[in-house]
């Protein structure tokens, strides 16, 4: 009987189990049991994206082609006068029938054979396809731009236009699509025949364009593959039966099959196939690999990132067809074999069908690494992981995944490499060292750098171990050890924080039993007595702070792969330790340059409405204001930092830092480049990189607090006033009950509450502390807050100069709380976008809040250009002087 992790059913309940006295192996094989009906398939969604983006395609052409279509539709009529009515009648008549008819004919088919679902799918997936078509017709009909209307229509006989998308050939298309008819020779030679004769036929009539005809045939197999990925599809993988079926076809004689646990159902690992273990009646058993479509595309649009993102790392592609999976595992089976490297023995290959394949190993007792106990690795285990790899290497095979999962580990304590089927032969350097990297990382997590840089060094020698360190880095690692690695630099982060929370609370206790020990000073103690009070409570403050950093340093622990360079450097100082960039592009960089290029489009747009004669007009009075007011801003920065730090910083220099941030924003986001500057500027003038972060930390929740106060404050201020173009307190109260909303919902799931609590206890370690000792000094914290205030106002007055030199007369009838309304809210979604300095996001915040406090967009639009020139652009070259400044001075 085939077993599984789940249930199986009573004997009775399974009537594919004869009862007769048959031969063993026909009287035991049976189904898996419970296998999910339907699957959600990859390469569906796979499909309907490749659908939506040839749609938009086909618009697009429609859209800025116009001379294109119009030349194709004279070509078109051109060639189709020739034709003969009679011919064209006929055959349009033939088409319409067998249109309808073919479909009919296969559902009947099915019916019969009692494949009821896929009728079901394909009577859905019509449906949704004419609700898709209706909606295209009308927005073709009302909203769509000219250009597009005269290539999807062309003019009706009894007048009007023809319709965009047809309406009843977009469902028949989806519904044989989703029922799986182009899946079966013959009939999709009668669909494709049908489809051609049909759309040949609308054509020489006059009834449509050949862009229509294309768009129909795209919503149709669009809407279909959407469908099958939403509602799933028949589970067609190969059962017990058939893989049981399948070894006898090449010679064995199975009893029974187990599936075999402890794989990972991850999307790094979910292309590896089900593993079985299948008893035979004479002989040893076998370890079978069963591999089928739904599997191989498992994990395929991770796979295609790391492909687009990583650099010359692979060489393959990043899906193939079973065939060549079959045949590229079983190329590397053999090859690890001849190079002398423990691996699987591949006796037998075979197609379990048209969608899926079965690879047939020797069976390996034994446990993987990851299931081992710290103590059942020993050194003699390491060393022969590492004579596996080298192995390997010496015929330049590289495994690619020497994750714990893959290392297996007999009863005589004999090394096995498996999966091999994600391995390359021929491999180049880089592949070459990036399995000893991982292999590094994975047995270091076990037995720690020491222990694993002495095993490589031994098997390898100190310079293929040392040429390993540039690739070194998480993103040449698996996922699933990357995992593990973000979990112990967790663990470690809330060490250090504990540690440095317990010496400070201990440093208080020891400083409160001393002024005790002390007793008050007397009423009528003299200057001399006061002096030695305050020296004493410096002393303190400055033992205080010895412990800190003592706690700290103590506590704070190196992650592994610098534990690793450090071994290799002990054996090989002159190793190369510069990390080797692997990466060709961040997610955030692809992300803000999307963002930045649709940034980009709307500031054209908005400059390209606005005329000429009102820039020229501008009051240049105003706009030298503007330009002081952004100046001033940089000062107010500088003090809303400083009040936060108790330490004696330079303010010429903090000041100078400010105006450097301004370059800094221009190539990373502005919540992220401004905070790192100023902590990195901070610990290079003497603070602690601790209290660094803990000053910067609260420099930016103060700053929150204050931005959501004066938000509040000057709505309120605003919808108490007269002006009927404007009504922020209904905004006001429909923003509070929107943040009220969402932190319920945060709250109330909780894998949310996690995220969001574990970034804001990161964000904002050590805050507390760090303000109990702000608070001691008042004038500090005049200073901050002031700050913050002044950088406010100084920003809202600069925006409040540039409207006026563009519109006075506009200007007077807005109030500065207005203003400041605007500013605050586009300020906040600046933050929040993931652009550079929040380029696109603030523009259209503040263009389209100004307009809704009424402003004219003809004065709103350049207002808005010359405030972002003012604080965004024309600091930027300065930025960058500054920048380099203090980089030379050691500031940054």
């Amino acid at each position: 009987m085939v077993k599984g992790h789940e249930a199986e059913p009573p004997e009775e309940a399974r009537p594919d189990v004869p009862a007769g006295p048959e031969e063993p192996s026909e009287r035991l094989s049976g189904d898996e049991p419970l296998l999910a009906a339907r699957v959600h398939r990859p390469s569906d969604l796979l499909r309907a994206l490749v659908g939506v983006l040839a749609i938009a395609l086909v618009l697009g052409i429609a859209a800025f082609a116009h001379g294109t279509t119009s030349g194709l539709e004279q070509d078109i009529n051109k060639g189709t006068t020739g034709a003969p009515d009679l011919f064209v009648k006929l055959a349009g008549l033939a088409s319409s029938i067998a249109v309808l008819l073919v479909p009919v004919a296969f559902a009947v088919e099915r019916l019969i054979k009692r494949d009821g679902l896929r009728i079901a799918d394909g009577v859905l997936a019509a449906v949704l396809a004419h609700g898709v078509t209706l909606a295209t017709d009308l927005w073709v009909a009302r909203a769509a731009p000219g250009t597009i209307q005269d290539a999807l229509t062309q003019p009706a006989a009894g007048g009007g236009l023809t319709d965009p998308v047809h309406g009843y050939l977009a469902p028949v298309i989806a519904y044989m699509t989703a029922v799986g008819m182009a899946r079966r020779p013959r009939w999709r030679v009668v669909l494709w025949f049908v489809l051609l004769l049909d759309a040949f036929t609308m054509l020489v009539a006059g009834y449509t364009t050949a862009f229509s005809i294309i768009l129909t045939v795209l919503i149709g197999w669009t809407v279909a593959y959407g469908t099958l990925y939403t509602v799933g599809s028949p589970n067609v993988r190969p059962t017990g039966q058939t893989l049981l079926a399948g070894l006898r076809r090449v010679g064995f004689k199975p009893v029974s099959a187990l599936r075999a646990e402890g794989l990972p159902d991850t999307v790094e690992h979910g292309d590896r196939g089900r593993r079985y273990i299948v008893t035979l009646e004479d002989g040893p058993p076998l370890d079978v690999t069963v591999v089928d479509r739904e599997q191989q595309a498992h994990g395929f649009f991770y796979r295609v990132w790391r492909r687009l993102t990583l650099r010359a790392i692979s060489t393959r592609r990043s899906i193939v067809s079973l065939r060549q999976a079959l045949e590229q595992e079983a190329l590397l089976a053999y090859a690890a074999i001849a190079a002398g490297a423990n691996a699987p023995k591949l006796i037998a290959t075979s197609e379990l069908g048209p969608d899926a394949v079965m690879l047939v190993y020797e069976h390996l007792g034994g446990r993987p690494l990851d299931s081992l106990e710290d103590k059942e690795v020993t050194d003699e285990l390491v060393l022969g992981a590492w004579r596996q790899v080298k192995a390997l290497q010496s015929r330049r095979i590289a495994h690619r995944r020497l994750a714990g999962d893959a290392i297996l580990v007999d009863r005589s304590g004999k090394v096995i490499l498996t999966d091999l089927s994600g391995g390359e032969i021929a491999a180049g350097d880089l592949v070459l060292r990036m399995d000893i990297a991982q292999l590094l990382t994975t047995l270091g997590l076990r037995v720690g750098a020491e222990r694993v840089v002495a095993a490589a060094v031994e098997v390898l020698g100190p310079d293929a171990v040392a040429d390993c360190l540039p690739l070194l880095q998480p993103i040449a690692l698996t996922r699933s050890t990357r995992a593990e690695l973000r979990r112990l630099a967790r663990e470690r982060s809330k060490r250090e924080r504990e540690a440095v929370l317990e010496a400070s609370e201990a440093a208080k206790r020891a400083r409160a039993e001393s002024a005790a020990a002390a007793g008050a000073p007397a009423g009528g103690s003299t200057k001399a007595d006061r002096k030695a009070v305050r020296a004493e409570k410096q002393a303190d403050k400055r033992a205080e702070k010895r412990a800190l950093d003592t706690a700290l340093d103590g506590a704070r622990e190196e992650d592994l792969l610098a534990q690793i360079r450090q071994q290799v450097l002990l054996i090989r100082p002159q190793a190369p330790v510069e990390p080797v960039r692997l990466e060709r592009i961040k997610p955030r960089t692809l992300v803000s340059l999307i963002a930045g290029a649709v940034a980009a489009y709307f500031l054209l747009s908005q400059i390209a409405r606005t005329p000429l004669s009102t820039i020229a007009e501008a009051n240049w009075g105003w706009v030298a204001a503007a330009v002081l007011f952004s100046a001033l801003s940089y000062i107010a920065a500088a003090m809303s930092l400083l009040g936060f730090v108790p330490e004696r910083v330079s303010f010429a220099r903090t000041v100078v830092a400010q105006v450097a941030g301004s370059f800094v924003k221009i190539v990373a986001p502005a919540a992220v480049g401004g905070v790192a500057l100023n902590t990195r500027f901070l610990q290079r003038s003497g603070v602690r990189p601790g209290l660094a972060v803990a000053s910067v930390g609260a420099s930016q929740l103060f700053g929150l607090g204050a931005h959501i106060l004066l938000l509040l404050a000057f709505g309120y201020l605003t919808g108490t006033e007269k002006s009927q173009s404007f009504t922020p307190s209904r905004t006001v109260i429909a923003g509070l009950l929107t943040v009220a909303v969402l932190v319920l919902v945060v709250t109330a799931i909780p894998f949310m509450r996690k995220f969001v609590s574990t970034r804001v206890r990161s964000l904002f370690a050590g805050v507390v502390p760090r303000m109990l000792d702000v608070l001691q000094r008042p004038m500090k914290l005049v200073t901050g807050i002031g700050g913050m205030l002044l950088l406010t106002g100084m920003f809202v007055l600069c925006l409040d100069a540039s409207i006026r030199a563009f519109g006075q007369g506009e200007a007077e009838t807005l109030s500065f709380a207005s203003v400041a309304v605007v500013f605050l809210a586009g300020n906040a979604l600046g933050s929040a976008a993931p652009t550079p300095g929040g380029v696109g996001a603030v523009e259209g915040a503040l263009t389209f809040g100004l307009a809704a406090v009424g402003l004219p967009l003809h004065v709103a639009t350049p207002a808005v250009l010359l405030f972002r020139l003012l604080t965004l652009w024309l600091p930027v070259l300065p930025g960058w002087l500054c920048f380099n400044w203090l980089t030379k001075k050691g500031a940054l």
